[in-house]
């Protein structure tokens, strides 16, 4: 049942013309970050630092930054893309259609997760091979490469997780979207203000950003990436609890 609600969540996607838009836009702006980068590269980042042993490669001045770039693009456009999935059950009405059916409260949240993520993994792939382009005439470091990619993919799972949350707490699809994206940019800026991870370890491990900039880096610790599971586990939990506690009431 829960693969039957992440297939009708992913059609529903795909036939509003919002996630094509997004998939076009996005895929837009990451190419022409990707070109700008390229161009950067090799017009004066190359010639700069050719003959230096320990100078920065091709993976570290393309591959790191354009992660880095759909991180804060998609930062903006996963709130969009969660706003929906249960606040406008509830505004319709299916929601309570749904909860009155025999299928369990976490098959509904996990459905809906999982065919928000798939559509990110889709985005995340298309980020991903733009960099891997570069193997045919340079050379890549693939384990960082793919430690920045597995970075990517994990935040924006994180970013889901969050964002469904957000929706299962209200019926206006925009108070969703503000609230997710208020709590995303909470997370991202947490550690600002502290002066550093040795004095403030707590803060440093909260910060949603900390952990992904280690994995793009090509520092894979377990501790980042059990960051993000238990981060989108929280919130999903949270997710099945809300509605089941609403189940319960009605």
């Amino acid at each position: 049942m829960m693969l039957a609600i992440a297939g009708r969540e992913l059609r529903s996607l795909f036939l509003s013309p919002l996630a094509w838009t997004v998939l076009a836009v996005t895929g837009f702006i990451h190419a022409w970050v990707f070109l700008i980068q390229v161009d950067t590269w090799v017009d004066q980042l190359q010639p700069a630092f050719a003959g230096q042993p320990e100078a920065p490669g091709v993976t570290d001045m393309i591959a790191a930054p354009l992660f880095a770039t759909a991180a804060m693009l998609l930062l903006l456009v996963v709130p969009l893309l969660t706003m929906r999935l249960i606040s406008e059950e509830r505004r319709s009405g299916t929601l309570r259609l749904l909860q009155s059916s025999p299928v369990a409260v976490w098959q509904v949240v996990m459905g809906k997760f999982l065919a928000i993520l798939a559509l990110l993994t889709i985005m995340v792939g298309v980020v991903a091979l733009m960099p891997l382009s570069l193997q045919i005439g340079t050379q890549l470091d693939l384990g960082k490469w793919l430690s920045g990619a597995l970075g990517l993919w994990l935040l924006v799972g994180a970013f889901a997780a969050a964002g469904l949350y957000m929706s299962s707490l209200t019926r206006q699809p925009v108070i969703a979207a503000i609230t997710t994206f208020g709590l995303l940019l909470l997370l991202w800026m947490i550690d600002w203000a502290s002066p550093g991870a040795e004095d403030a370890p707590l803060v440093a491990y909260l910060s949603i950003i900390g952990h992904f900039q280690n994995l793009t880096r090509g520092q894979v610790a377990l501790s980042d990436v059990a960051y993000y599971l238990l981060f989108m586990g929280l919130f999903l939990g949270l997710a099945m609890h809300r509605l089941d506690a609403e189940r319960l009431k009605s």
